[in-house]
C-alpha cells in the first residue's frame, strides 16, 4: 500500500489548489488479498459534510494495483480526505500517518486539501523582498521637537538604557517610559535600511496611545505626538517609496485603550466616552457586563477593552469610505498587519480586506496568526483566512519555531516535516508572502533564544541585566548566522526585527524592545545580513521558487529552491566535526557562493556554518 500526498505520482497538483482546478489522486494497493470497492472519502470541514468517490483501476505492477480518482476542486474551503476499501470481507481505512505517508488503521487522521478562490491574487510585488520590523520608540530619535506631548510620560535621556519593567506597588505596569524614537528618525535611516536590502517596513503601532508599545490605541486618526505628525508620516512614506520600500502599519482593530477618546476611563479627553455615559456615541462600541467597570477586554487586560466588531458603527468607522483604513492608505501606507487576527471575526476580516482592495488592489493585508493559518480553529470556529477575501498572508510563526527548534533539538528530519507541512497546506501565492521572523516584539530576541540561558532559569531582574559573555556571544553568532541563512532562503519573506542584524539581545517584553545600538553595532553580523539581503535583491527566484529537500538528518539540512531558471542550494552544517559535508555542484552552471566557498565544483560547508550558492541547473529537479 502506498500513498504520499507530497509525491506527484499520488497527488497532482502538489499542495493547495484553486477552485475549478483538476485534482488527481492515485493509490497503490497490494493485489493479494484482492481489494474491492476502493473509494476516496472527502470531508468539508467548514460545512461538516462528506462524500465518497469511487476509484478506478488505472494500472498495475507485478504485485500492486493502481487506483485513481479525478475531480474538479470544489468551492473554497478546508477539506480532509482518506481512502477506504474492502478485503477478505473487512473494511480497511487508509489514513495519514507520520509525515504525509499512508497507514492502514481505523482513525480519523486525514490528509488536508486547501481549496482557495481562483480569483485570489495576493499582492505579489512584495514577494522576494525583505521585511524590517521597527518598534518606533526604540529605533532612532531624530532630535526633532514635538508638540502636545502629554505630561504624564517619562521621557528618557539615556538611549540604550534598560526599559522600565518594575510594577507599581499595586501591581500595575504603566509602560510610560519613552526613549523618543520617531518617524523622522526612521526616515533619516532609510539609506541604512536600503543597504540592508529592506523592501518593506513593518511598523509597530504609530497611532496616538498612552503606552510606549501603543497597542492601547487612543485615537486611530492621529499619529502619537512623540512620533511626530501626519506630515512626518507622509514624508516617511514618500521617501521610502522613492527608495523602493513599502510601509506596513500595525492595525490594532480588535480593542482600544481604556484611556482613549472612545472609552475615556481617565477623563483625559473632553467628550463623553463609553465609560463615562451610556448616552455616549461610543457606548455600543463595547460590551459591558456590569456598567461601567466590568467589560470585555483583550485577554482580561483592563486597559484594552474589546470593540464590539458586530456593531455597524464600529464597522463603518474602520471600513467606511472615509474610515480608518482609507485614512492611512490615502496618506501613503501600503497595507496593514492585523493584530490578533484570531480575535477578529470572519465578517470583520472580510470587510477590512474588501475596503483595502477597493482603495488599491496592490495594498497588503497580513494577519497575526501563530499557528498553521490554513486549518486554524479559533473560538470553536474553523477559520478561512487563506481561501481568498480575507488575508493576503500571515506572520509565519511555524517557520520560526522550526528554525529555532532545529538549533535546540538538532533534528533535521523534524525541521523538514514542519516546513513541508506549511508548503503543502498554504496556497502558493500566500506562501511567497509569508512574514518569516525569527524574533519579534512578542518573543525573545533571536540570539538570546538561540544561545542564552532558558528564560525560566532567570529572575526578572536577572533577565533585565543579562548579557552574554564573549564565548557565549560568539557561539550565538554562529547559530544566528545559520538561522538567518534559513530565514532568508525558505519560502516567504524574511523579516528582520530591528537590531537582530547587529546582535541585539533581550528576553521577553520589555527587554526585547531595547534601543537600537547606533555606533555600537556588531559589524561582522551586519555585513552578513547585508550580504543576505543583497542576494535576495539580485535574484528574483526567491519570489516564486519551489523547495526540494535533499537531506535532512541530525545536525544537517540540505535543500534547493528553484524557479525553473535559477536554483539556490542551501546547506546547514550544525556539526563540530572537522570533516565537512561537500555537495556536488557539477549539475549547475554560473555558480556563485554567497555564504561558504565553492572548491572543485563543491560547496564546502565548515562546522557550525551555512553554505548558500546560486546558479543555473542543467536539469530541473522533480518532487
Amino acid at each position: 500500500m502506498y500513498f504520499d500526498s507530497r509525491d506527484t505520482f499520488c497527488k497532482q497538483p502538489f499542495g493547495a489548489v484553486e477552485t475549478g482546478k483538476r485534482v488527481t489522486l492515485r493509490l497503490k494497493l497490494d493485489k493479494e488479498p484482492a481489494p474491492k470497492n476502493v473509494r476516496l472519502f472527502m470531508y468539508c470541514v467548514h460545512t461538516g459534510s462528506g462524500e465518497y468517490r469511487k476509484m478506478k483501476l488505472c494500472g498495475e505492477t507485478q504485485t500492486e494495483n493502481i487506483y485513481s480518482v479525478s475531480f474538479l476542486a470544489p468551492k473554497p474551503a478546508l477539506y480532509r480526505y482518506g481512502f477506504e476499501y474492502e478485503s477478505n470481507g473487512e473494511k480497511k481505512y487508509i489514513r495519514r500517518g507520520r509525515k504525509s505517508k499512508a497507514v492502514v488503521y481505523e482513525q480519523t487522521n486525514l490528509w488536508q486539501l486547501t481549496v482557495y478562490e481562483n480569483t485570489f491574487r495576493p499582492v505579489q510585488h512584495f514577494a522576494g523582498g525583505v521585511f524590517y520590523q521597527i518598534f518606533p520608540d526604540r529605533f532612532f530619535f531624530s532630535g526633532k521637537e514635538k508638540a502636545h506631548v502629554p505630561d504624564d510620560r517619562i521621557l528618557r535621556c539615556d538611549w540604550g538604557g534598560i526599559p522600565e519593567y518594575r510594577p507599581l506597588p499595586n501591581g500595575d505596569i504603566l509602560n510610560n517610559d519613552y526613549f523618543c524614537g520617531d518617524l523622522e528618525g526612521i526616515r533619516l535611516k532609510l539609506p541604512y535600511l536600503k543597504n540592508l536590502g529592506v523592501t518593506c517596513l513593518y511598523l509597530n503601532p504609530i497611532f496616538e496611545a498612552h503606552s510606549n508599545h501603543r497597542y492601547d490605541t487612543a485615537d486611530y486618526l492621529k499619529i502619537d505626538p512623540l512620533l511626530g505628525t501626519e506630515e512626518d508620516f507622509s514624508n516617511l512614506c514618500e521617501e521610502a517609496h522613492k527608495q523602493g520600500i513599502h510601509v506596513l502599519l500595525d492595525g490594532v482593530f480588535n480593542h482600544t485603550g481604556s484611556d482613549s477618546i472612545y472609552f475615556n476611563k481617565k477623563n483625559r479627553y473632553p467628550g463623553k466616552g463609553a465609560y463615562n455615559s451610556k448616552k455616549s456615541r461610543y457606548y455600543g462600541w463595547y460590551q459591558f457586563t456590569n456598567y461601567p467597570d466590568e467589560y470585555a477586554c483583550w485577554w482580561g487586560v483592563k486597559i484594552m477593552p474589546t470593540l464590539n466588531k458586530q456593531n455597524p458603527a464600529v464597522q463603518q468607522f474602520f471600513m467606511g469610505k472615509e474610515g480608518v483604513v482609507h485614512h492611512w492608505l490615502s496618506r501613503g501606507a501600503d497595507g496593514f498587519r492585523l493584530d490578533v487576527a484570531d480575535e477578529l471575526g470572519d465578517l470583520f476580516l472580510d470587510g477590512i480586506h474588501a475596503r483595502t482592495k477597493a482603495e488599491n488592489p496592490g495594498k497588503l493585508v497580513l494577519g497575526e496568526v501563530w499557528e498553521d493559518a490554513s486549518n486554524k480553529v479559533s473560538y470553536s470556529i474553523q477559520r478561512r483566512y487563506l481561501q481568498g477575501k480575507q488575508l493576503d498572508s500571515v506572520m509565519n510563526y511555524p517557520f520560526k519555531d522550526a528554525i529555532l527548534n532545529f538549533f535546540q533539538d538538532r533534528d533535521g528530519e523534524e525541521f523538514c516535516e514542519r516546513i513541508l507541512t506549511i508548503v503543502e497546506n498554504y496556497p502558493a501565492p500566500v506562501l511567497h508572502l509569508l512574514m518569516n521572523s525569527i524574533s519579534t516584539h512578542d518573543t525573545l530576541r533571536a540570539i538570546t533564544s538561540l544561545a542564552g540561558p532558558p528564560r525560566n532559569s532567570l529572575s526578572r531582574d536577572a533577565q533585565a541585566s543579562y548579557r552574554m559573555d564573549d564565548g557565549t556571544y560568539q557561539h550565538g553568532k554562529y547559530l544566528l548566522k545559520m538561522a538567518a541563512a534559513l530565514q532568508f532562503t525558505l519560502p516567504g519573506i524574511p523579516c528582520i526585527y530591528y537590531g537582530d542584524e547587529v546582535g541585539m539581545q533581550g528576553y521577553g517584553d520589555p527587554f526585547n524592545r531595547g534601543c537600537y545600538p547606533w555606533g555600537q553595532e556588531d559589524g561582522e553580523l551586519l555585513a552578513y545580513f547585508q550580504k543576505l539581503g543583497q542576494m535576495r535583491a539580485r535574484h528574483p527566484l526567491f519570489a516564486t521558487a519551489s523547495i526540494y529537500f535533499w537531506a535532512c538528518r541530525k545536525d544537517f539540512i540540505l535543500y534547493e529552491r528553484s524557479d525553473g531558471e535559477e536554483s539556490c542550494i542551501v546547506a546547514i552544517n550544525y556539526n563540530s566535526q572537522d570533516v565537512t559535508e561537500h555537495i556536488d555542484l557539477s549539475e549547475y552552471e554560473e555558480l556563485r557562493a554567497y555564504v561558504g566557498e565553492i572548491s572543485d565544483s563543491r560547496l564546502v560547508v565548515p562546522p557550525y556554518q551555512a553554505g548558500i550558492c546560486i546558479g543555473k541547473r542543467k536539469q530541473q529537479p522533480s518532487l
